[in-house]
């Protein structure tokens, strides 16, 4: 089996993953290179929204900003640590003006002030964007620059097995070559001092997703290793269309598209109006969608998320198909009555100038950029109803990480949206600060504290432990394939099934008994998976490993919401936890047996924060919950601050 020998590897070719690579290069590192199962499938390349948003410093204007005010609105996102947030302020401007130094057209003002907007949870205006597809953007110049250094990059590669010495520190991992056309080349052995793990949110244990399709995530080989996960419960859903997999967020709410849901039989009804009496109403609830796009449970009542509840109704009660009709106007009606609608929405409407005709008009002079991002991917919205559903879009939470981005096992670091620094809610495009905020910490304390090749020793040490995990992985290979001549494959079927499950119980809308049916069925199956699970040819291997991988992340994400009901939790965030002493939006308090009723978090918990690990052994979680880390008092008297960065450039 091959073997390969690195100072530091990266797992991932994201943003996040990218810059890890760059900024090792810059620093004087060499024997690094990159692993990904697609160099061209990761979420930061493959998604963006309505205006894609990067969250960093105010950098125009005579508004008052500091990292520290920065760090304390990122803090105030509830059970968020305090160095994580500092970070992510402080080193936000340098990680702004690298990307935008590297070619991301983020735009300025004539005199050069990288101007801004408010986003979502913000409060200062420190938002700006580079358009829909910003973090497409990123990577693309974040690789460009990487490539000039030679940093290799073996695509096809699926980590499967992460290695660790006697002391529990990483050593390196086993991949499966998915490109391999003989068993001999199937497996690739990997010793390294560090890893970086930078594999995105766990985009593949959800049916309804926004995630790209080519990205699955690889959250259960971290935790099956030993890392500990921090706020699993915490994600982020809303209304996307589910082929393509986009956000329907911003003008395309906000030219008030016709809601139709259509059942077995082909018939079709505008099922809004089946809720609401009221047209202005209605209307003014479907354009606040535009900019509250997330399901939050805050606006499940009588705010803007109730039309999520009822996308949520009509798909998974009811069995019925969702789309948006550009085409007509809601209610069948040529004309809107403008004047119905709040404030807000008509003034809205009326300052763009778009007060007439169909939605798709609406959209055409608003923001036809809009339509023409359909076309390409094959869909003209002025022809065809899109599709859509309540999906999964960001994972607010992930692995524990310390103030330089290591996660509790030594030696293994996780950046982007695999590491868990965000909270209950952040500011819209702060994720993407994060990933290039994360990677740079590891980066920086690679390079100071844990450079060169592993030891000659600690290569020899790893002998065995690497020979009896290759051998029980390629067991294990052949098992599956063996599986897949007599039976065929059936990897993708129990995929569809497992992630369908999860869509329903414990997505946005959460039911705490299905969701220990559904932990139940899973132990089951990787109990059994040698026996149960069936592969074909080499995407055959990919998917089941796949399968495996998000096996063990349901379950840890499973058991942190059944444990944080349990420990007294209420619905909060983009989660609905059913309560049936709760209560509910008017008029779907009855619905599946009070599905839609729930009670409002008070705040108690927003101190505090959930960690988990994973015992393979066991397939089971245990959930230990922490005061959340302090913000660190900022700036600090120079003379001190220089004197100990002489010394070891304050990277301890």
């Amino acid at each position: 089996m091959k073997t390969i020998t690195l100072s530091t590897a990266i797992i991932g070719t994201g943003a996040a993953g990218y810059n890890a690579a760059l900024r090792l290069s810059r620093m004087g590192e060499t024997n690094i290179a990159i692993f990904t199962m697609g160099v061209m499938n990761s979420t930061s390349r493959n998604t963006g929204s309505d205006k894609q948003t990067y969250y960093k410093l105010s950098l125009a204007g005579s508004a008052p900003d500091s990292p520290e005010a920065m760090a304390r609105d990122l803090f105030g996102g509830r059970c968020v640590d305090g160095d994580h947030a500092l970070c992510e302020a402080a080193l936000s401007s340098q990680c702004f003006y690298q990307l935008a130094e590297l070619g991301v057209p983020f735009p300025v003002n004539r005199y050069g002030e990288s101007v801004g907007y408010q986003t979502d949870h913000d409060v200062r205006g420190r938002a700006t964007s580079a358009g829909p597809l910003t973090s497409k953007l990123m990577t693309e110049s974040l690789a460009r620059e990487v490539g000039r250094y030679g940093v290799t990059v073996y695509d096809r590669s699926q980590i499967v097995s992460i290695l660790k010495d006697e002391t529990g520190e990483a050593l390196g991992f086993v991949a499966l070559n998915t490109a391999a056309t003989e068993t001999n080349d199937r497996l690739v052995t990997v010793v390294c001092k560090n890893i970086v793990w930078a594999t995105g949110g766990p985009a593949g244990i959800y049916a309804d997703s926004v995630y790209p399709l080519g990205h699955v995530g690889s959250t259960g080989v971290a935790l099956e290793a030993g890392a500990k996960a921090k706020n699993l419960t915490e994600w982020q859903y809303g209304l996307a269309s589910v082929a393509p997999r986009w956000n329907v967020s911003g003008t395309y709410m906000q030219v008030l598209p016709r809601f139709v849901s259509v059942d077995a039989e082909g018939n079709e009804y505008e099922f809004l109006s089946e809720y609401f009496t009221d047209l202005g109403e209605q209307l003014s609830r479907v354009f606040r969608k535009g900019y509250e796009w997330p399901f939050d449970s805050r606006r499940a009542r009588d705010g803007s998320s109730v039309i999520d509840l009822l996308v949520y109704r009509e798909t998974k009660l009811r069995g019925r198909r969702v789309y948006l009709d550009f085409r007509r106007n809601p209610a069948g009606l040529d004309e809107l009555p403008y004047d119905q609608l709040d404030e807000e929405a008509r003034k809205y409407l009326e300052n763009a100038g778009a007060c007439f005709g169909t939605p798709i008009q609406r959209l055409d002079h608003m923001n036809r950029p809009a339509i023409e991002l359909y076309a390409s991917k094959g869909v003209d919205i002025t022809k065809e109803m899109l599709e859509i559903a309540l999906c999964a879009q960001h994972n607010n939470g992930g692995l524990d990480v310390d103030l330089w981005w290591q996660t509790e096992v030594q030696g293994l670091f996780a950046a982007g949206e695999v590491a868990g620094t965000h909270g209950v809610y952040r500011p819209g495009g702060s994720a993407l600060n994060a990933g290039q905020v994360g990677s740079l910490r590891a980066a920086q304390y690679i390079a100071r504290n844990r450079s060169g090749l592993p030891s000659e020793q600690a290569v020899a040490a790893m002998t065995d432990q690497v020979e009896a995990a290759a051998g029980e992985l390629s067991a294990l290979c052949d098992k599956l394939l063996s599986n897949g001549q007599s039976q065929g494959d059936n990897t993708q079927a129990l995929l569809a099934e497992h992630r369908a499950d999860m869509s329903a119980c414990a997505a946005a809308i959460r039911n705490v008994s299905a969701m220990k049916t559904l932990i139940e069925k899973n132990r089951t199956l990787l109990s059994e998976f040698d026996s149960r699970v069936a592969a074909v040819g080499a995407l055959g291997l990919a998917r089941a490993f796949s399968l495996r991988d998000s096996l063990i992340t349901q379950i840890a994400v499973l058991s942190a919401m059944i444990d944080y009901v349990g420990a007294g939790g209420r619905s909060r965030g983009s989660a609905l936890y059913s309560a049936a002493d709760g209560q509910s939006a008017k008029g779907l308090e009855d619905e599946a047996n009070g599905l839609f009723r729930y009670l409002l978090d008070d705040g108690s918990r927003d101190g505090v924060t959930q960690t988990l690990c994973y015992d393979a052994a066991g397939m089971d979680c245990h959930a230990v919950w922490r005061d959340v880390r302090p913000l660190p008092e900022s700036g600090g008297f120079f003379e001190n601050v220089w004197r100990s960065y002489r010394e070891n450039g304050n990277v301890y």
